[in-house]
């Protein structure tokens, strides 16, 4: 299937003329990423997805950063529970209609409430996590924690940006793996594939310094870069975010399955 073109993945930046459902802040995005084997990510996709690749190589994105301010449209941001931490693992992907847009194969996060919520509202694959993220005063640097329920191991992260942050240019690779505004969720219980939509300022993107970086949560979703460092690190500014509602795609998912286990069932309410 013939990939978006450049104009199609501008469009994709548009925002949506529908209500938002909530509104959030996102800050201190890192973004390190692998180059992957297209034919290796295709096999993980659900039904109704294609791989997005950049001349010739699919990615595999790994981002920690912190939500602020997350809330219902109409309520205000609540002390305790309306920030918290998420670190995900996606690649990217687009639809029959050429729509651009991310899968997720896991997202950590600290709030109780937040993962349940997108369990079973937005169908995403969210994991309860214990996560810290404290600034370094001596460099400014952000020093990142997780440790998901149930697991020993504890992930760390330590970036800074290295170079100045400015928007990029739409031919290049910073652009292909941020510049992402669509999200695709499945739902297992109703076999179906669904979309939804986020509205922000385009990133402004600066280089990153990563002298500790920590791979298990790719590992865990089946990928082991053998302990080989990203093909690219990068860090975006903070932007302001407006969610919309899901609704599925055109054509139906069907049930799929990885190495014997359904993905997308961790999603479904319990």
């Amino acid at each position: 299937m013939r990939a978006p073109t450049l104009t199609e993945r501008l469009a994709a930046r548009e925002r949506p003329a529908r209500v938002p459902v909530m509104r959030q802040r996102w800050t201190d995005l890192l973004f390190l990423h692998w180059a992957w084997d297209p034919a290796a990510v295709q096999r993980t996709l659900p039904p109704g997805l294609t791989v997005d690749t950049f001349d010739g190589q699919a990615w595999l994105g790994l981002v920690p950063f912190c939500m602020h301010a997350v809330r219902p449209v109409g309520c205000p941001a609540v002390p305790g529970i309306s920030n918290f931490l998420e670190l995900n693992v996606r690649t990217y992907v687009f639809d029959a209609q050429r729509r651009p847009g991310v899968w997720f194969y896991s997202l950590d996060a600290n709030s109780w409430l937040a993962v349940e919520i997108a369990r079973r509202w937005f169908y995403l694959p969210y994991e309860h996590a214990v996560m810290s993220a404290v600034r370094v005063p001596a460099t400014g640097e952000m020093a990142f924690v997780a440790q998901r329920r149930g697991r020993e191991h504890e992930s760390r992260f330590l970036y800074g940006a290295s170079t100045p942050a400015g928007e990029v240019a739409a031919d290049t690779l910073e652009f292909f793996l941020v510049e992402r505004y669509r999200l695709f969720a499945h739902d297992a219980r109703r076999s179906r594939l669904l979309t939804g939509r986020v509205a922000h300022a385009p990133y402004r993107v600066a280089g990153a310094a990563v002298p500790v970086w920590d791979d298990a949560q790719l590992r865990l979703a089946g990928f082991d870069p053998e302990g080989v460092a990203p093909d690219h690190c990068c860090m975006a500014d903070a932007v302001v975010v407006e969610v919309f509602p899901l609704e599925p795609v055109a054509e139906p998912a069907r049930d799929f399955v990885v190495e014997g286990e359904a993905l997308g069932e961790t999603a479904a309410p319990a």
